[in-house]
């Protein structure tokens, strides 16, 4: 929007000038009438005035119809951040209640804290690695958690531990419905 204001006012700047020249040549063409001037030099300086004036109009509509381009796009951009905030806010209500749901399945399995830790970093998408870094322990602690983990939730790995959660999430909707036979 700065930008548009800088480059605007270069615009009208330009408008102005125009019509001051317009302004000049009205007023010499004028004078130059009642001195008796040659028609032909009249009639240059009368293009001159209407080129001048032209310009300015043309100058002003453009200006114009950028400024109703930008209230648009204004317009859009207000809407589309208010249809961000507001899915986010839904999103963030699901994820909360995704996040207690978890915690809930993970008290049904009879986690420990760590194993608790561990299986939400693993849901997260963390290596062995870096879970290992973020909890500062050895990997083959995180790796023995996990192990654990599957264990007592009586899954086959990481994937089906992400699958136990996402599976009923991703349904998909609507006529981009995937065949479960293919």
């Amino acid at each position: 929007m700065q930008e548009y204001q800088r480059d605007s006012g270069g615009v009208r700047l330009a408008i102005w000038f125009l019509c001051g020249v317009a302004v000049l040549v009205a007023t010499d063409l004028v004078l130059d009438d009642r001195a008796g001037a040659d028609p032909a030099h009249l009639l240059l300086e009368g293009l001159l005035m209407a080129v001048s004036l032209g310009g300015a109009l043309w100058l002003w509509l453009t200006l114009r119809r950028a400024r109703m381009e930008v209230d648009t796009l204004e317009h859009d951009v207000a809407f589309a951040r208010a249809e961000a905030l507001r899915w986010r806010d839904e999103a963030r209500d699901a994820l909360r209640g995704l996040g207690v749901s978890i915690g809930k399945q993970f008290q049904r399995w009879d986690l420990t804290p760590a194993e608790r830790a561990v299986a939400l970093l693993l849901l997260k998408g963390l290596s062995h690695k870096e879970v290992a870094r973020v909890r500062r322990v050895s990997e083959r602690t995180v790796r023995q958690q996990a192990r654990e983990v599957y264990r007592k939730a009586g899954l086959g790995g990481r994937s089906e531990l992400s699958a136990f959660f996402l599976e009923d999430l991703l349904v998909p909707t609507g006529s981009g419905a995937v065949d479960e036979r293919s």
